[in-house]
């Protein structure tokens, strides 16, 4: 049995699947929960940004979960 640690809120995953129950988001490996979680921050901002950037999509994503990672939730 394989056990993943969510990088975000510290839970473990027994039995992980890629992109149904923990997701890789850059180098860091978080749980269904969390990615939910990060996807409702930035719902808002991403639907006012126009024209969309996916460069900037990618640093909103990634400090969004640097945040999330060093408050451990």
């Amino acid at each position: 049995m394989q056990t993943i640690t969510c990088d975000a809120c510290k839970k473990k995953v027994d039995n992980p699947f890629t992109d149904r129950t923990f997701f890789h988001v850059g180098q860091h490996n978080i749980c269904e929960t969390c990615k939910v979680n990060l996807d409702e921050q930035i719902r808002s901002t991403v639907r006012t940004k126009d024209p969309f950037d996916y460069q900037w999509y990618s640093k909103l994503i990634m400090d969004n979960l640097a945040k999330s990672v060093s408050k451990g939730k």
